[in-house]
């Protein structure tokens, strides 16, 4: 006698669903990924290097996809293999979120780590009161700071790859929040003209630049600069610029967060009324926005934002 037809399609439908991959299944495709091997990924989690290697053959089993090439330089992520990197962090953060928030709604605490992506100026000039006042009002929330070049996908990739839990961006206008995160802005900071004090023609100086600064959010207004020189000295970041300008090297053009404690040998005069600036705002994933400790982060964020 058939099967009757509805448990035919029952069936056939939940053979074809992969298996449920486990947290720690997760945890050894995050190291593999991380270390670009299985002997450092065994290494680092306290497993052989032989459990590690089935581990990853049964992940592969189930997504139905190969995920890191193997040679004898190590592990290689595939595409498939890094996409699933990234979302199996993120997955392994909401974990975390799902223990602390649980916690946290018996204990009325707001607790649990908070990973942070900053570029360097926003590092040094932003976050540090509103880590301040995040930790005063929330001793139980535990940050960590990662300081990311804002090159390429800068803090929001972090944010994407699942490395970070909010990315302070750049963000706005002609640099936009990437596909799959939500943000906002949270301030607006003018460009100015920066060079050595007292100097009597800064405009003929030569331009000192750094590689964070050439992004598309003042590209245009550049351009359209008669006076502005092809950089002669590039650094690797803005304080070695105003370091370079304070002792006679050039002049440069600077974001308002840059310019927060700059030495008195340094002179800031404004650009005008046509001057760029540079949205900086928060960015991270649906999934965590309504989490306690991001949106405790991004309220602090917000009071001092100034």
């Amino acid at each position: 006698m058939s099967p009757p037809r509805e448990s035919v399609a029952t069936s056939v439908a939940t053979a074809s669903l992969p298996a449920d991959l486990a947290p720690h299944e997760l945890r050894i495709l995050v190291a593999v990924d991380g270390e670009r091997g299985f002997t450092a990924a065994a290494r680092a989690l306290g497993l052989t290097q032989s459990a590690v290697s089935h581990s990853i053959r049964g992940t592969e089993r189930k997504i139905g996809a190969v995920l890191f090439e193997r040679g004898r330089k190590g592990a290689t992520p595939t595409p498939a293999g890094a996409a699933a990197a990234a979302h199996a962090r993120r997955v392994l953060r909401l974990l975390d979120t799902l223990v602390a928030e649980a916690r946290g709604a018996e204990s009325g605490e707001v607790a649990g780590p908070l990973c942070i992506a900053a570029f360097r100026s926003a590092a040094l000039h932003l976050l540090p009161a509103a880590l301040d006042r995040l930790t005063a009002r929330h001793p139980g929330i535990e940050p960590e700071v990662r300081v990311v070049r804002e090159i390429g996908a800068g803090t929001a990739g972090e944010v994407a790859e699942g490395r970070a839990d909010v990315g302070i961006a750049t963000i706005g206008g002609t640099s936009p929040v990437p596909a799959g995160l939500i943000g906002d802005v949270l301030l607006e900071e003018p460009y100015s003209l920066v060079h050595p004090v007292g100097h009597p023609d800064p405009r003929s100086l030569p331009l000192v630049d750094w590689h964070e600064n050439c992004g598309s959010y003042t590209r245009d207004w550049w351009h359209r600069q008669d006076w502005i020189p092809r950089a002669t000295v590039l650094t690797e970041d803005d304080g070695a610029v105003l370091s370079m300008v304070g002792n006679g090297h050039g002049m440069a053009i600077m974001p308002a967060l840059s310019l927060t404690g700059a030495p008195d040998t340094v002179e800031i005069t404004d650009l005008g009324t046509e001057r760029p600036k540079r949205s900086v705002g928060y960015v991270t994933t649906p999934e965590l926005a309504s989490s306690l400790v991001v949106r405790a982060l991004i309220r602090e964020l917000r009071a001092v934002r100034g």
